[in-house]
């Protein structure tokens, strides 16, 4: 049913070509109705209040879902509008995907943006909110962005000059990604006019960006290349908070909270019960006054931990960060975890900034110090390991190098858990945590180990110069000694 109502877009469009090239005509003269993939409704204008025609095209996109495509024409006026919808119920989880665009053939990866969707491009500071849906690619979004922002430019060069730069600056980025100059400047040098190529096809540099899409329904989507494994690509599901819900129409407003489990209404109990700390400062990022807050809480079969969270309503700017609330342990530890199904995705984790991180299979060996002291699940902790990686090093000078790309193939099958693999957590502090899901029990997939420090861990924690006990013997010592130069003069 569902495939004879909703076609691939390719076969649609393999259909529509035969339709056309059948006794010279186009579908649009076709009297067969059984034949025309795209129906025709007469509709009101709502610009001149005169019939225009909506065409609708019911259609699926490859691992993606099946969509409605509205595109609306008056021909009194010219007004025309094209609009996805979606004909699936709305997806359990939100959807985070993730693109680098590196090379002029990304541009043309499949765009399906839904109207709950946000749309991020970092190294242009550029957020597009929600909005209508459309079905497009990477270059059409662009180029829409530029046409969109370029409308009311001469309007803000009048009134506010600050902001007009700013936006002229994120269009004069866009331009460039296009490089529509260089179809004017074939035009000079031939004399005749030619027809304008697509982005992905000159031969102009470009600028690498990234291309974050937010969709709390689920229901949105960007092209990737052969596989999920293609490294430039990246999807991340959430759950939705219960705003996004409401926003969503899924809950009430006015309706309780659903009772929570009794785990989790033992956890956040135990948050309740701990006072939060707040300690004012300055953003790092802009400047301005920020508080941090601060928290401690105990993690069942481990140790206190103290949680520290800084927000910037001004600039945006987030860090979250995790330390040790207990005393310093007398020896490191060594925890190796057997991942053998996504199950094991879900178990918590502590990593302290003292803490390395391994995965021997794809050789990924992380230091003490990377991505600081965090606390997640495991496939978050991959989550961001992998996006840090892709991030700043695709950016580099290790962009094209494939090596790296068929690294982060694997680092994706691993944080999908596509294969088993293990994963070795060493802290010399031990102030790292992993989830043992048969606790109070040992967990037949995890081993953890205890060892002395060396004294070049020591030397690197300094731990050598630090004196806990008679301590105050040198304090009197120390004392009597400034006090005798004073005494003798």
């Amino acid at each position: 049913m569902s495939q004879n109502l909703f076609p691939e877009i390719r076969k649609v469009a393999d259909e529509t070509e035969k339709l056309a090239d059948k006794d010279n005509t186009t579908f649009e003269s076709t009297t067969e109705d059984d034949e025309r993939p795209v129906q025709e409704i007469e509709s009101l204008c709502m610009r001149c209040h005169e019939q225009g025609v909506t065409r609708l095209l019911l259609t699926s996109i490859p691992f993606f879902r099946e969509v409605v495509i509205m595109s609306f024409r008056c021909e009194s006026c010219g007004f025309q509008n094209n609009e996805v919808q979606q004909a699936g119920t709305i997806r359990l989880e939100g959807a985070v995907y993730t693109v680098r665009v590196l090379t002029r053939e990304d541009l043309n990866r499949q765009f399906v943006k839904s109207a709950t969707a946000t749309i991020q491009i970092p190294e242009f500071e550029l957020t597009i909110p929600a909005s209508r849906g459309q079905l497009t690619t990477i270059e059409g979004l662009i180029r829409d962005t530029v046409t969109d922002l370029s409308a009311d430019q001469p309007l803000r060069r009048i009134e506010n000059e600050a902001v007009y730069q700013k936006i002229q600056t994120i269009i004069d980025g866009l331009k460039e990604v296009l490089a529509d100059h260089e179809d004017e400047a074939d035009e000079d040098a031939t004399g005749e006019v030619k027809l304008p190529k697509k982005a992905s096809e000159k031969d102009a540099p470009m600028r690498p960006f990234t291309v974050r899409l937010d969709d709390p329904s689920g229901n949105s989507f960007i092209e990737f290349n052969g596989s999920m494994a293609d490294p430039k690509w990246n999807m991340r599901t959430y759950h939705r908070t219960r705003q996004q819900n409401i926003d969503l129409g899924l809950i009430n407003p006015d309706e309780p909270e659903a009772p929570q489990g009794d785990s989790e209404a033992e956890a956040e109990e135990g948050l309740k019960n701990e006072e939060i700390f707040v300690f004012p400062g300055t953003c790092s990022s802009c400047g301005h006054a920020i508080n941090t807050l601060m928290k401690k809480v105990n993690i069942p079969y481990f140790k206190d931990v103290i949680i520290m969270s800084t927000n910037c309503d001004i600039c945006g700017y987030r860090d979250n960060e995790v330390k040790s609330g207990s005393a310093i342990s007398a020896q490191g530890k060594r925890i190796t975890l057997k991942v053998e199904d996504k199950e094991d995705l879900s178990r918590d984790i502590l990593k302290s900034e003292s803490c390395g991180l391994q995965i021997p299979e794809i050789e990924l060996v992380l230091q003490e110090g990377t991505l600081g002291g965090r606390f997640t699940t495991l496939e978050g902790i991959l989550e961001q390991v992998y996006e840090e990686l892709s991030v700043k090093v695709f950016t580099d000078a290790r962009r094209g190098d494939d090596k790296f790309e068929e690294f982060l193939a694997r680092l994706k099958a691993v944080k999908s858990a596509e294969r088993p693999f293990t994963v070795i957590l060493d802290d010399p502090l031990a102030n790292s945590y992993l989830q043992n899901l048969y606790a109070p029990d040992p967990d037949p997939n995890m081993t953890i180990e205890t060892y002395d420090r060396t004294w070049e861990q020591n030397e690197q924690l300094g731990l050598n110069d630090m004196k806990v006990e008679g301590y105050e013997e040198d304090a009197a010592e120390e004392s009597e000694k400034q006090e005798t130069p004073a005494a003798q003069s």
